[in-house]
This record gives structure tokens, sequence and C-alpha cells, in this order.
């Protein structure tokens, strides 16, 4: 097949709801009897399974007209090593779209909507059918790419974490979190939830939760609404974080003062860990890609060098 160039694409693609499924079950009988059982429907399972596929197909025939064409699966995006000049192209929702961004640095990314009726996608904006031209316009420069910023945790012994979206920081289980925050001048003795670290592309999920909660008891409280951070949103490419703690709680040795603002380049977040065990930093969700946060321990919580790149 003649290409148009000889550019490398990089196809993001991911397994379906079934696909575990059947990994777990053994066969598609076996899937069927366990969700017919649950009196759940089936029928959506093949219809999401079957679209996906077909648009994982055109997508790789498509672009196979336009350069060199390589299929990752999202559980081998940690260990692979992506070119300088790579172009990127994720084929699913749109936590597989920040997830991917995290390993990259300086690769454009363009994210597709397999299933516009089923994915809302804000990191989505094209469809399977818009990749020949959006691709095309892309080697010759002429499409526009957002910058997005990144978070980066580094601690003491060197380890290091990028997000997306936002950091979690704080008890593995339910149980509360503690250590000692600092930021510019300020450092308190905390006992929270955890702490949440948001980036303007984040800014929309878990802090949009934590802000409408703290909201909606600040209004019960004052019977007034107020507003911070600009209404909750912020830019993707802002070059700060905000963080908020999670349910602080008061006492004789911590504090509840230090639970809101924002992190800069020149005004990174310090924290100390106080917890014996099950402490812990993970990134956009994903609790598997953790670093452990026990006691002793440091973290430097700071606006990341690197940005993610993406289509627009």
């Amino acid at each position: 097949m003649k290409r148009l160039t000889e550019n490398k694409i990089v196809l993001i693609v991911r397994e379906t709801r079934l696909d575990e499924l059947i990994a777990r079950y053994n066969s598609l009988e076996q899937v069927r009897f366990y969700i017919e059982h649950l009196g759940a429907d089936f029928s959506d399972y093949l219809q999401e399974h079957d679209r996906y596929k077909r648009s994982v197909a055109v997508a790789e025939t498509l672009l196979q007209q336009l350069g060199r064409v390589q299929v990752l699966k999202r559980e081998f995006i940690a260990n692979f090593i992506f070119g300088e000049d790579d172009t990127v192209v994720v084929l699913g929702q749109d936590g597989l779209v920040a997830n991917v961004l995290k390993y990259l640095d300086r690769q454009v990314v363009v994210g597709v909507n397999p299933d516009p009726g089923r994915w809302d996608g804000i990191l989505l904006p094209f469809t399977v059918d818009d990749l020949g031209k959006i691709v095309a316009e892309l080697f010759q420069g002429k499409r526009k790419t957002s910058l997005v910023t990144m978070a980066r945790a580094e601690l003491t012994n060197g380890q290091i974490l990028h997000a997306v979206n936002d950091f979690f920081i704080g008890a593995r289980t339910h149980v509360s979190a503690r250590y000692a925050l600092e930021i510019g001048d300020e450092r308190e003795n905390q006992s929270s939830s955890g702490v949440i670290v948001s980036t303007g592309l984040g800014s929309t999920g878990w802090l949009k939760s934590v802000l409408a909660g703290a909201t909606g008891i600040a209004t019960a409280v004052t019977k007034k609404a107020f507003e911070v951070a600009e209404g909750g949103r912020f830019a993707w490419d802002a070059d700060y974080l905000c963080f908020s703690v999670r349910e602080p709680f008061p006492s004789r040795t911590t504090g509840t003062s230090l639970v809101f603002g924002r992190i800069t380049r020149e005004r990174p977040m310090t924290l100390e860990s106080r917890m014996a065990g099950n402490g812990v930093i993970f990134s956009d969700g994903i609790e598997s890609d953790y670093l452990e946060f026990n006691s002793g321990m440091q973290a430097t919580v700071r606006v990341a060098d690197k940005c993610g790149h993406l289509v627009v």
C-alpha cells in the first residue's frame, strides 16, 4: 500500500468490557450466562464491543494510508518507548487520553471518540471518520494543539510520578491520613481524608466534586454561595495547580486552615508523611500506579516541566 508519508503513527487501543469478561470467564457463552443471570442487558456489551472493534479497524485502515502504523494496547503504554516525532492517536475514553499523555514528551496526541453516542469525550474532539483529514492536516502543520499542564510529585528517595488530571495523596484505605503540609511560609499538621492536587485539565473532574461538596456545606452553614478558583474551573494550560484537602479534622495537634489554594512553579507544595503504613500517592485515578508515602517520607508537588500536546 502506498503511503502519503513515512511518518510513524502509534494507534492506542484498549480492551472492551466484553474482552475483559471473556478473559475472566473463558468464553463468550459463559459471559452471556453471567450477565443475564444478574439481570443485565448482554446486548449492550455486544454493541459496545462490536462498535469499538469496527472503529479500530476503520482507524487502522485510514491511518495506514497516511504513515507507518503501530497498534499499541493500553497495558503496554508504560513500558513503550515513543519516538520523538511519533504522532499518537488514542481511540478510547477520556481516561485513556490522560493516561497516554503522562508517558509522552512533546509528542502530539489526537483523541478519537469511537462511540459518540456512548461517551461524552471532552478530550475526544474527533470521530474515526475525521482521522484522515485531521492527521493529514497535522502532518502539513495546519492543525492547532492545546498545551496541557501536568503535575509532578517527587519523593525524597528520588521516585517521581506525573499526573495529567490530578494527584491523590493520602491513605490507601478509608482511615484518616496524617501528614504535615507546607506551602510558601505556611506549615500545618493535618489529619484528613487526603489531599487532591488538580491540573487545569482535571479541574472538571475530582476537584469539581470536592468543590461542589464544599460549596454545598458552606451554603448550608452560611446560607449563601461563594466562588472559588474562578468558579472551580481553570484553563488547561494554566501555569499553576490547585490543591484541596478532603475532610480535614481539627484537633489539638492538627489544623484546618491550610486546606485550599494554588501551587505555582515558584511556590511548590511539600508534604511529610506521618503514616506508619498504607500511605500512597497515585495519579489520574489509577490506584495501581502509585508511590508509597509512609512515615518520614517527603513529597514535593509542583508544576511539571513537560506539557501534554493535544490536537484540537
